[in-house]
Order: C-alpha cells, then sequence, then structure tokens
C-alpha cells in the first residue's frame, strides 16, 4: 500500500517559525470554521454539495457588499438588469457554451418538448437585453450589470467551503463600445475596481495581461487595438502588470487582477475581457454615422468576481472581525441586570431607528455577556445599568478600544453613524 508523505525544508529556525505561524494564523481564520462559529453561512447535505445558504448574519454582510456595488454601478453609469435563471437549449448553442462548456453545465430540462437550461454564464442574456432594439453609434457607450447567480457543475471532490461551489452570484457587467472607446472604458473599470475593493481594504493587487492565443477569433488589426488599449489603461493607471504571451481567451485579450489579504495570499478576483465572439455569435450591430451596420466591441467585466468566494476571502482577511461600517451586528446592548431590560430595549430601538444593527442580550451575568459579545465578534457594546438607565445614557465598549466611557444615546447613535458613513472605526 503507497503511502504519500509531504514535507518542507527551511534554511533556518526563523522561517520555520513563520512558516508555522503563517499555517496556525490560516487556520483560526478559515471562513468554513468562521462561519459555522459566528453563523454566516452553511451547506446542507440535504439540499446538496456546492449550494450556499445564507444565514440572517451572513445575509447581512451580503446585503451592504450589494447596495454598496449598485450604488456606485449607477453612479458610474451602468443600467441594473435582472435576467431569468434558466432559458432555452438554443441559446447555449448560439453562445458556443454547450461545445466549449458542457462539462460545467448541469443537464438540460425538457419542459412542454423543449429543453431548457440553468444558465452558466449571464453574457448571452445581457446581449439578448442589447438586442432588443436598433442601436446607433450616438448611444454607445452602453454599460449594464447585474448581481447574476449562475450554476455550473463542479465535481463534489473539488468543493470547497464557499471558494468552490455549484451555485453563485457574479457581480457581472458588461460594456457594449466602439472601437476607440475601448481605452476609457478600460480606464472607467479600473478605477472603478480600485474604488470597490479599496472600501473592504484591498489596496495590494497582482496584475496580469493576457494576450492573443494561437487560436483565436477576429483580425489582427482589432486584436491589436484591444490589446494596446488594455496596456495603455494600465500604464496611466500606474499599475505594474505580468505580461502573459499568449495567455488570453479565444475571444480576446484580458486583465486578471489577484487581491493580497491580511496573510499576503492571492485571490483571483477581478476580471476584464474584451470579446470578439459573442457579438459575431450573437450577430449584434449598430447604425454608425454613415448608416451602415457594424459590430460593436463588447467588454466582459466582474469586480469582486462571485459573492460567495469573496465573502469566503473577505471572512478570512479580517479572520471575523468585521469593520464596524460591514459588521452584521454594530452594537450588542447588555443589562446589569434584568432590571434594566425595558431601557435596553428602548436603547436598541432608537439604534434600529437610525439604521444600525442592534440587539440587546440578556439572562447571563455581565462578564458572561462580555465575552459572549467577543466571541461573535461585535465591534461594540452598549452596557446599561442602573446609573445609566437613570441618566438615559450607556456606558460604551469597544471589542478593541476596552472602555470608552459614558455617553448620551443621541451621541452613541452619532459617533456609529458617522463611523459607518466614513468606513472608518467608532
Amino acid at each position: 500500500m503507497l503511502q504519500r508523505i509531504y514535507g518542507t525544508a527551511w534554511e533556518n529556525e526563523e522561517q520555520l517559525k513563520a512558516y508555522l505561524h503563517f499555517k496556525e494564523e490560516a487556520r483560526r481564520r478559515d471562513h468554513r470554521r468562521l462561519g459555522q462559529d459566528l453563523d454566516l453561512f452553511s451547506i446542507q447535505d440535504e439540499a446538496g454539495g456546492g449550494l450556499v445558504f445564507w444565514h440572517p448574519k451572513g445575509a447581512i454582510v451580503r446585503h451592504i457588499i450589494e447596495d454598496s456595488w449598485k450604488k456606485i454601478h449607477i453612479e458610474r453609469g451602468y443600467n441594473l438588469l435582472y435576467t431569468p435563471h434558466v432559458a432555452k437549449a438554443d441559446l447555449w448553442k448560439i453562445s458556443g457554451h454547450l461545445d466549449f462548456y458542457r462539462e460545467n453545465m448541469y443537464d438540460q430540462m425538457n419542459i412542454e418538448d423543449e429543453l431548457y437550461q440553468l444558465r452558466p454564464m449571464n453574457c448571452p442574456y445581457h446581449i439578448l437585453v442589447y438586442k432588443r432594439k436598433l442601436n446607433s453609434y450616438r448611444d454607445f457607450p452602453i454599460r449594464v450589470a447585474e448581481l447574476g447567480t449562475v450554476y455550473r457543475y463542479e465535481l463534489s471532490g473539488s468543493l470547497h467551503g464557499l471558494f468552490r461551489v455549484r451555485g453563485f452570484t457574479q457581480d457581472d457587467a458588461h460594456i457594449f463600445c466602439l472601437e476607440d472607446q475601448i481605452k476609457d472604458e478600460i480606464s472607467g473599470v479600473l478605477d472603478l475596481t480600485e474604488e470597490i475593493l479599496l472600501q473592504f481594504g484591498f489596496s495590494k493587487y497582482e496584475v496580469n495581461l493576457s494576450t492573443r492565443p494561437e487560436k483565436a477569433v477576429g483580425g489582427d488589426d482589432i486584436w491589436e487595438k484591444a490589446t494596446s488599449a488594455l496596456k495603455d489603461a494600465l500604464d496611466d493607471k500606474g499599475w505594474s502588470y505580468q505580461l502573459d504571451e499568449g495567455g488570453g481567451a479565444f475571444y480576446g485579450p484580458k486583465i486578471d487582477l489577484k487581491i493580497e489579504d491580511a496573510l499576503g495570499r492571492k485571490w483571483q478576483c477581478s476580471t476584464i475581457q474584451v470579446d470578439f465572439n459573442l457579438p459575431q455569435r450573437f450577430d449584434i450591430t449598430y447604425v454608425d454615422s454613415n448608416s451602415e451596420k457594424k459590430r460593436p466591441i463588447m467588454i466582459h467585466r466582474a469586480v469582486l468576481g462571485s459573492l460567495e468566494r469573496f465573502f469566503g476571502v473577505l471572512i478570512e482577511h479580517y479572520a471575523g472581525d468585521f469593520p464596524l461600517w460591514l459588521s452584521p451586528v454594530q452594537a450588542r446592548v447588555l443589562p446589569v441586570t434584568d432590571i434594566q431590560l425595558e431601557y435596553c430595549k428602548v436603547v436598541t430601538k432608537k439604534l434600529k431607528a437610525n439604521s444600525i444593527r442592534a440587539e440587546v442580550s440578556h439572562g447571563e451575568r455581565l462578564p458572561k455577556l462580555i465575552r459572549n459579545a467577543e466571541k461573535q465578534r461585535i465591534p461594540l457594546m452598549a452596557v446599561v445599568g442602573p446609573k445609566e438607565a437613570e441618566t438615559q445614557t450607556v456606558t460604551v465598549r469597544s471589542r478593541f478600544g476596552g472602555e470608552l466611557g459614558t455617553m448620551t444615546i443621541d451621541d452613541f447613535v452619532s459617533r456609529i453613524k458617522t463611523a459607518t458613513e466614513n468606513r472608518t472605526s467608532f
């Protein structure tokens, strides 16, 4: 019987200690354990592997991420879409997915003698929205975005927490533009990507630019123009990048961006891809200044990638200690005794009325209540004793800062709202 043995070797004891510390930190931050301990999400055997259940606390974090994502996209000129989760299988024949991606797609469904397919991608749907009317060159660029859930078949042995699942939501967007607009649109996507990722504390990236492979669609001129536009946009941004010659998709060149987490690990999230293939397959056109029909350029892009995977990265990056603005529960109100419970409910009601995520916890001695709040990674605790109830105040305790003193409810509310709006600590 054969047994595989793994080993590592180090030049000195310091390197070994650093490696062991890294492994221990990685275990401590494992999103699968923290997801269970903090009651954020689960994957239920009864429902099937790779299908994520977002629990109330995890769903709140997702809601915050989605709201922020939608707001910034609307500000940047994107139109938001919602599209179906299934479509006739013929749509995936046109797109080429049935020819090139079938092994990652679920079996088709026979509905009234027609075959339907769970979507593995959002792109064909956005093209159908584009094709609903005749577009003029004056309409460009056209930007559409969707938090679209897709379904892909993955072998059970490859499933891994939130990092590899069978159903996930992409922060997907497509830009239809003219050839001379490619660079400006790529620059806009890079700026948008930086703004969104910085909100979550990611400022270090590894950027790769992949160029034309041997087998590709589209002429030399358009490949050269698109690749130059990607390079120029990265140069203007001042981002260093690695060139992957021949590593592009058959349908166009692309930029891939990996974010670096608190442990220095790199995670593939953002991607920007120029596509010459789908516009041709779906025969999409626009009318140019000479009233002639021309084919637009299509750009695929995602910033977070998969919400599920990005949430897993966030959990491990923060070790479950989400910043105040992102925390599922921002403040927990703790009575010294149950005599102060009614006042605690008044405090909590006022916090919630100001869109602060708050809750009351009672039924244990105060030290146990504080310990429980800290174990649940609650950023702020508002302790209420007889004095606080009498003076209509709260004594605030921070998970990391310790005692912060006594303050009025209005002051407490104001400071939380300011910290949340500015993405800062309390």
